[in-house]
């Protein structure tokens, strides 16, 4: 044994799985980047950290993002799951809402159900509204779908019966029944997902956690296998939630739908301490891989989240950090549709890579484009691990730019343009599509490629502060270090709030604690580690959407809360009603799981080297540009541009006319002369 201590994390990203590991007494942080592996993501993660953490050292905690579960839902290759319903509601999953996507499309077609109709079952049972039994259960007609299991091979039954979430016994008696004939199959009740009313989007959310439950569990075995050598004894590997939290990989296997959008989160987690390091509490948070590119918002401090969320067209009921992701990366490849370029959604990934990869890819790449226009250090890419092959991705730009009579550079440029304009309107559709103005916030670009694009995406929206963070590259697995245990508790509460009475409402929150007291006590928390967050989900008479507003703790001043929705909807929608009446519809606790983390100690500068650079293209054109290391600039001195700094994980962009300043914690502040 070493005797040394890591907190370490780990993002698995379409093209680069990025591992940071933390000394647990002193703070010091490292980061690096090693392929992705598309077959079994787990071992891009295993072999980083054999790689990279010392031989014998403990690794105290230990916290991952994984796209699993969302993966198997996107490419529909998650579990083959039979759905059992109340009798006369069959069809309510598969004949959806009756909104319509595209309004004014014709060609739009609902959503494809992740099961259907010939895998859809039924039983003789009825709860009312009120939870009351009116229908008694019938075991007996149980014993069909458990034939239909055996002789179709379900691996996967989702349970959603009318009105569980008011009274769940006959869910959890269908369980108790089903265990006994079949011991091996994952059962999902729709209780313990998604306690709340709305029928389909409650069906919905069940079946895509019975879909994605098997693929979850068969990654997390392989991944707990492999690295609980490296726990001490007691300690468990933890996933990040949707939510932005973290939960231990054995609760992930009994909730595997949390985790579906736990791989980008971690970046909006690392946002919200940036704010409160540099003093902005808003910000716009960008993380530019080689697959994807993902907006988030930090407002006045916090995530924007959201109760419900929406994947492939279908409702997820659950507590989600807001990220719009679009299909941009460094890998995103350029082609020609119409006699016009295009550039992505697809992506050359890590297999075959882009051109210069060198790695059998032969598309023109985002990567491609910068290293043509001198952008990229061929021979210092992701730290010194790769050689990049200048010449193959010349010959891949060159191919694509004869086609439209252009020069080579003039092709690489205009790929760049093409990209950073999609996701300049990305950032438009979190921003003022919702009446934010994103002038009012500052830009937190991370990610392998996010620093390279952030200045120009800054331009196109008129953003005055751009902010790269240490160790930008492998900034969301940074982010994870960052979060603290979370789980969220909800229950459905129907009433007009002004005839609430306030000891209920107490009694209701206070239940909904307890259970989340419990369930933390369960994964090692003392009671002083233990805190909680209230809300409740309030909508004027007549309408049909909530919005989610905060419940301070100890006596509820009902004045107060009405105030608070009040002003949130005015800011959501520019008007309110303080006079209109107000229903209350769900209550929600999050019951947060302090974790013990060393504060992180400023970067100290690195003796200079000698000064060097190379011609650079900016717009077009071709400038004499300094290259300078990150590591070597002091807190509190600039580089005027035009420059590259490069670091390890990612290259920052300083084009003429910009300025970049190492401020508070080491972060690069870059701002328009």
């Amino acid at each position: 044994m070493t005797g040394r201590s890591y907190r370490v994390s780990a993002d698995i990203g379409g093209t680069f799985t990025d591992i940071v590991f933390q000394d647990a007494d002193t703070g010091d942080c490292e980061a690096h980047k090693v392929l992705s592996t598309p077959d079994n993501p787990a071992l891009a993660v295993i072999e980083g950290v054999d790689r990279h953490v010392p031989a014998g050292a403990d690794v105290a905690f230990f916290v991952h993002g994984t796209t699993v579960g969302l993966n198997a839902v996107l490419t529909r290759r998650g579990a083959r799951v039979a759905l059992l319903t109340t009798q006369n509601y069959r069809d309510v999953y598969t004949i959806q809402g009756n909104d319509r996507g595209e309004i004014f499309s014709i060609h739009w077609r609902k959503p494809r159900p992740l099961v259907e109709i010939p895998d859809t079952y039924t039983v003789n049972e009825r709860i009312n509204a009120k939870g009351e039994v009116e229908t008694a259960l019938d075991e007996r007609e149980l014993d069909r779908l458990i034939a239909a299991v055996r002789d179709k091979n379900y691996e996967a039954i989702a349970v959603c019966l009318l009105f569980s979430f008011k009274n769940p016994a006959h869910e959890l008696a269908v369980e108790a029944y089903l265990r006994k004939h079949l011991p091996d199959i994952a059962i999902t009740l729709s209780h313990r997902v998604s306690p709340e009313w709305r029928e389909f989007a409650r069906t919905s959310t069940t079946v895509m956690d019975a879909y994605a439950a098997p693929v979850v569990r068969r990654y997390l075995d392989t991944l707990v296998s492999r690295l609980s050598a490296r726990l001490p004894e007691g300690r468990q590997l933890h996933v990040m939630k949707s939510n932005g939290g973290a939960m231990t990989a054995g609760a992930a296997t009994e909730m595997p739908l949390q985790t579906l959008l736990s791989g980008p989160v971690g970046g909006t987690i690392g946002g919200r301490t940036l704010a409160e390091t540099t003093g902005r509490p808003n910000l716009i948070c960008v993380d530019m891989g080689g697959t994807s590119f993902d907006a988030s918002l930090i407002i006045d401090g916090q995530p924007s989240a959201s109760n419900e969320a929406e994947l492939e067209g279908l409702p997820i009921q659950m507590s989600v950090v807001d990220i719009h992701v679009i299909g941009a990366g460094g890998g995103s490849i350029a082609w020609q549709e119409a006699g016009a370029l295009r550039v992505g959604p697809q992506s050359a990934g890590s297999v075959p890579g882009p051109a210069c990869y060198g790695r059998g890819g032969t598309e023109p790449t985002v990567s491609d484009a910068n290293l043509v226009l001198g952008r990229l250090d061929s021979s210092n890419f992701a730290g010194g691990s790769m050689t990049l092959d200048r010449d193959k991705a010349r010959m891949a730009v060159k191919k694509l730019a004869d086609r439209f009579d252009m020069s080579t550079e003039a092709m690489a440029q205009g790929m760049i343009d093409i990209i950073n304009a999609k996701m300049a309107d990305a950032i438009r559709t979190i921003t003022i599509r919702r009446g934010i103005d994103p002038r009012d916030f500052a830009l937190v670009a991370y990610g392998g490629a996010g620093p390279a694009q952030a200045a120009a995406l800054a331009q196109q929206l008129d953003i005055k502060e751009v902010i790269i963070p240490v160790m930008p590259g492998a900034f969301s697995a940074w982010g994870m270090l960052q979060t603290d245990v979370r789980h969220d508790f909800k229950m459905t509460y129907y009433g007009y709030w002004h005839e609430i009475a306030p000891e209920d409402l107490a009694e209701k929150f206070d239940s909904l604690e307890e259970n989340g007291r419990d369930y933390l006590r369960k994964e090692g928390f003392t009671d002083a580690e233990i805190s909680f967050e209230r809300f409740a989900d309030f909508r004027y008479h007549g309408q049909e959407y909530v919005l989610t507003i905060p419940v301070p703790a100890g006596p509820v001043d009902l004045n107060a809360v009405r105030g608070s929705f009040d002003a949130a909807y005015e800011r959501q929608y520019g008007h309110s009603s303080p006079d209109a009446v107000v229903e209350v519809a769900n209550l929600r606790v999050a019951a947060l799981g302090t974790l013990e983390r060393p504060a992180i100690p400023d970067p100290l500068a690195s003796q200079r080297t000698a000064a060097r650079g190379r011609k650079v293209y900016f717009d077009g054109i071709e400038h004499e540009t300094a290259i300078v290391n990150r590591s070597e600039i002091a807190a509190g001195e600039t580089v005027e541009g035009p420059a590259i700094i490069e670091e390890a994980t990612a290259t920052t962009l300083l084009p003429p006319d910009w300025r970049a300043e190492v401020i508070a914690g080491g972060q690069l502040l870059l701002t328009h002369r």
